[in-house]
């Protein structure tokens, strides 16, 4: 069984002169000698070092209190999500799952050994209750393989109590560096280990260039990178049950959907369609449960804003029950899919697409130019769209306008944040533009699918001799939020219009 804590730790340079004294660090009461420890970690990762590539770390630690595998994702500077799981032979399966959209098909292979003297410190406030952990370590580093050397160096490490305040490290911080203590190069141990111990041919440079963005392909070839890191990373997340990591995701997907369409020009569509496909067939999977869930949470504070009067019959054990039935997903099954043949060949699809682009003509042309002019062509379709809604009459025909038209939006915003590097400022007014647009058409959606379900519910209801009022109040509540949202588009698209045309 895996457990997880966030881990926010911040690391330092250490000479000969060791632990600076830490007794007057403002909120210390006691600084504890908690001995040395001897501690042994065989890191682990692809031939090609593709878990380091993205800062995630995979060891097999004895020694010290915490035993085990150890899988760590960054979360942000000095702040890591660290994944436990019981001390064994090979690497955990849940460790593995959680990595695959790095791993691929490939091993996952002992890289580099680290053996670390730690010598330990507990810093306590007045209560006796730890504030943070402070370790010198004298690290051994030894690159296995038979691919490059060996390393040592000492450092200074602040580990963060859990629940502490992370100001806290800023005491601490504070008073290192008047002592002369200076922040490590490396974000790791495992990151020096791996600079320091590489063969020399493999070695890089202090920085690397920025990358030349002088063409339309190479700006949106650096888009589409983007959404295909985006996936990779979040794939640990989705795994995990992470807040809005399944949402993130398809955004991801639908991203890179739009990019391909709005940029045929600039990329090949007879290459991207296919890989396009696959993307919607996966966002699909990822919204079976979603969008399931966000309409029955629609459903549920929509019956908590009603009066107790207006509510007649078991209406929450209705709603709970329907929901559940209606769940066509679940955990299990999305793991299965992320685990899936299917997956795995389209992350190797974008993979190859990025690696070895299907430049079309326009390409190699001016990226102002043709990121505007692609930028334009689709807010041209949404133009129709959204005039084409307007001028339809209330019912089924202009429900299904409106949701054409907040398809296309959603296109447009992101074919606007494509262009945002080359456009500048026009383009983030009109993502702004569209993403309000979006929200407008997104609720008038919604109140259709809600009074769907609302239906739905009357009659299961109806059918077993409960009251089915409560349902109709709220389809009523649901139609005036249509009505709403249908009477303030004429308004929004005229002052989008208005500001495109400035």
């Amino acid at each position: 069984m895996a457990e997880t804590k966030r881990e926010i730790e911040r690391k330092y340079e250490s000479d000969e002169s060791g632990l600076p004294d830490l007794t007057g660090v403002a909120g210390v009461a006691t600084v504890v000698d908690k001995g040395v420890a001897e501690l042994d970690a065989t890191y682990y990762d692809t031939h090609d070092e593709r878990l380091a590539a993205s800062s995630i770390t995979l060891r097999r630690r004895t020694g010290g209190d915490d035993a085990g595998w150890h899988l760590k994702f960054p979360v942000s500077t000095g702040v890591r999500d660290e994944i436990h799981a019981p001390l064994s032979d090979t690497v955990p399966r849940v460790l593995t799952g959680l990595v695959r959209s790095h791993v691929r098909d490939g091993e996952l292979l002992p890289v580099v050994r680290l053996r670390s003297a730690r010598d330990l410190r507990d810093l306590l406030d007045a209560d006796g209750a730890l504030l943070a952990e402070v370790s010198v370590d004298a690290v051994r580093a030894e690159r296995l393989g038979g691919k490059g050397g060996t390393a040592q160096w000492t450092e200074i490490e602040v580990e963060l109590a859990d629940g502490g305040d992370p100001r806290f490290l800023d005491k601490v911080d504070k008073k290192l560096r008047k002592s002369g203590v200076r922040a490590s190069a490396s974000a790791s141990k495992l990151a020096r280990a791996l600079a320091e111990t590489a063969p020399r041919k493999q070695r890089k440079g202090k920085t690397e260039t920025a990358e030349s963005l002088d063409t339309a392909g190479d700006h949106v070839l650096a888009y589409v990178r983007a959404q295909r890191d985006a996936i990779i990373e979040l794939d640990p997340a989705v795994r995990r049950d992470l807040p809005d990591s399944v949402h993130s995701l398809r955004v991801a997907t639908r991203r890179l959907r739009s990019a391909f369409r709005s940029y045929g020009t600039v990329l090949d569509r007879a290459v991207t369609d296919p890989i396009g496909d696959e993307l919607k067939w996966l966002a699909g999977e990822l919204g079976v449960d979603r969008d399931q869930e966000v309409l029955t949470e629609r459903l549920t504070a929509a019956l908590d804003e009603l009066p107790r009067p207006l509510l007649a019959g078991p209406v929450r054990t209705r709603l709970r029950t329907w929901s559940h039935a209606r769940r066509g997903g679940s955990r299990r099954h999305l793991i299965a899919v992320l685990d899936g043949r299917r997956y795995l060949d389209l992350l190797g699809a974008l993979d190859a697409l990025v690696a070895d682009p299907p430049l079309a003509k326009a390409a190699a042309d001016d990226p102002g130019k043709v990121i505007a002019k692609a930028v334009r062509k689709d807010f041209g379709k949404l133009s129709a769209l959204a005039e084409q809604a307007i001028e339809q009459p209330s019912g089924a025909d202009r429900d299904l306008a409106m949701h054409d038209a907040r398809k296309k939006a959603k296109r447009t915003r992101y074919a606007a944040e494509a262009a945002v590097p080359v456009l500048g400022k026009p383009a983030s007014e009109l993502v702004k533009s569209m993403k309000s647009l979006q929200g407008l058409l997104g609720d008038h959606q919604d109140s259709v699918m809600a009074r769907d379900a609302l239906r739905d519910l009357a009659t299961q209801a109806h059918a077993a001799g409960e009251s089915a009022f409560t349902y109709g109040v709220l389809h009523g509540h649901e139609e005036r939020r249509a009505e709403l949202a249908e009477a303030a588009l004429p308004e929004a698209w005229e002052t989008i219009k208005g500001a495109m045309a400035v």
